[in-house]
């Protein structure tokens, strides 16, 4: 098995097909991913992927809340803390940072790992700022951040009626 086999497909195959290699549904698939490519281009990258933008979501991030604390926790995979930047200002906790390729280029190589500059925005509501705490631990990201005491006063719990 050659190494360019194991390429799902390639952005320097042809999209016209010769008379030589006409198939219909490779027709159709190259169409398809060059229109998705066309769509993504318009997101206004940097040469970054879509998805180390942060605009579809990386890195994943799980908030959970308690009573008295609101906790954010990302997955960072292959990063270490020195990789991340974390920063809150206006009610925005921001995290940035850069994931760094592995590899210096040399030989032939196939990957679907994301490498680029990355950064996730999450708006907040009713927490202390000031008293944010960040951990980082086999690749999650931690911020802990405590709610403020009007945060947790304008909190009325409704009842749910059966009919």
């Amino acid at each position: 098995m050659a190494f360019r086999d194991l390429i799902p497909w390639s952005r320097n195959q042809e999209l016209a097909p010769t008379r030589d290699n006409f198939d219909p549904f490779l027709t159709l698939h190259r169409e398809m991913n060059r229109l998705f490519d066309d769509v993504f281009r318009g997101f206004g990258g940097t040469g970054l992927s879509p998805l180390m933008e942060g605009r579809f979501g990386w890195p994943k991030v799980e908030l959970s809340e308690s009573d008295k604390t609101l906790t954010v926790s990302a997955e960072l995979p292959g990063l270490t803390e020195k990789d991340v930047q974390v920063e809150i200002a206006n009610g925005v906790l921001t995290v940035r940072g850069e994931k760094k390729a592995e590899r210096n280029g040399e030989g032939r190589f196939f990957t679907e790992r994301y490498y680029g500059a990355f950064e996730r925005q999450i708006p907040l509501e009713g927490v202390e700022e000031d008293k944010a705490e960040a951990s980082f631990n086999n690749g999650v990201l931690t911020v802990s951040l405590p709610k403020s005491e009007k945060a947790r006063e304008g909190v009325k719990r409704i009842a749910i009626n059966t009919h």
